[in-house]
């Protein structure tokens, strides 16, 4: 290392302490050390900060009588009066109920199917049979959730779908899908599985190929079966990966999928009971109040409230098993 790169942090010795200069010293070391990675994720450091960070000042918009005329500045100051819309609401209850139980289906199951996957394609003999089931599994998680609607409601059609088609061949009456909303948490589950799983399933086989094949070889060697080493091995070291993907879930468990829920169920009453979610429910009051205020509140909300279970629950963790907590 030259001795330019060696005695940058030098021209601000003089004016820092000594924890502060090896602070520094230490973060150019590793700047400079690593500077081609750091220079290509740049790009998506930068996208972070124009789309994710920055538009962090339009929170205001949440505490405001917001007039898109007089824009974040002349808009009048009203504290958490935008927050009341939302729990006058007599569904309130219901709503946050689905939502949070959605939720709590599609990130068990969703993380069942994920690691199962994993597992399974990770056992697979033969090196393209593998890398087929890798694309093939993957692949729906490309489609758009408008895609998936229309082929769902091919499906599920009172008259003409191919479920009932298939439930007439064997003398079953038919079955109201679209006016029925118990059914729906399971069709959306399974539908969150079939998109997401396969490409969900791509961290826990990175993590897989990881670990040290030399604790297999010894297993073998101590008569284990495959189950046995799955059991004993895999699962115990995957550990800490599924905790880590669970904490950073459940900040999130808050807000709906709304390119889910409402591609799929879109503006069906007869479905709400089941199937609205905080998401929806706040689009719906957006599109027919024009209330920009409002939704930005509730935002808000969700932001919050997923930001304190993240923390909660990255506490836990940290108690529980502290290789598997983000700090």
């Amino acid at each position: 290392m030259s001795d330019t790169i060696m005695n940058q942090p030098e021209v601000l010795r003089g004016k820092l302490s000594g924890k502060q200069r090896g602070a520094l010293g230490a973060f150019f070391y590793e700047l400079l050390r690593n500077k081609f990675m750091y220079a290509l994720a740049l790009p998506g450091m930068i996208w972070f900060l124009i789309f994710c960070y920055l538009p962090m000042g339009g929170i205001v918009i949440a505490f405001q009588d917001f007039k898109a005329v007089k824009g974040i500045t002349g808009s009048e100051f009203v504290g958490l009066k935008n927050f009341e819309f939302f729990f006058r609401s007599n569904d309130w209850v219901k709503i946050v109920t689905n939502t949070v139980f959605l939720n709590i289906l599609f990130i068990a199951f969703g993380t069942l199917a994920s690691v199962a996957i994993a597992i399974m394609v990770t056992e697979l003999g033969g090196r393209w049979f593998k890398k087929i089931s890798q694309s093939v599994m993957i692949f729906p998680h490309f489609l758009s959730w408008t895609v998936v609607a229309m082929f769902m409601t091919a499906f599920v059609a009172t008259e003409g779908g191919f479920i009932n088609q298939f439930l007439g061949m064997l003398g079953v009456q038919p079955i109201a899908f679209l006016s029925s909303p118990q059914y729906w948490p399971a069709i959306l589950v399974l539908l969150k599985i079939w998109h997401g799983a396969g490409f969900g399933a791509i961290i826990y086989m990175a993590t897989i190929a990881g670990m040290n094949p030399d604790i297999y070889e010894s297993a073998s060697m101590d008569g284990a079966s495959r189950w046995q080493k799955i059991r004993y091995i895999t699962l115990p070291l995957l550990k800490p990966t599924v905790i880590l993907l669970t904490i950073l879930a459940v900040g999130g468990i808050f807000n709906g999928d709304f390119g889910l829920i409402y591609a799929i169920i879109g503006r069906n009453p007869a479905l709400y009971p089941t199937t609205d979610v905080i998401d929806t429910y706040v689009f719906r009051a957006l599109m027919d109040l024009g209330d920009m205020s409002m939704s930005a509140a509730i935002g808000f909300l969700q932001s919050f409230i997923g930001f304190v279970l993240v923390l909660t629950v990255n506490y836990i963790a940290k108690k529980t098993a502290p290789e598997s907590a983000i700090f």
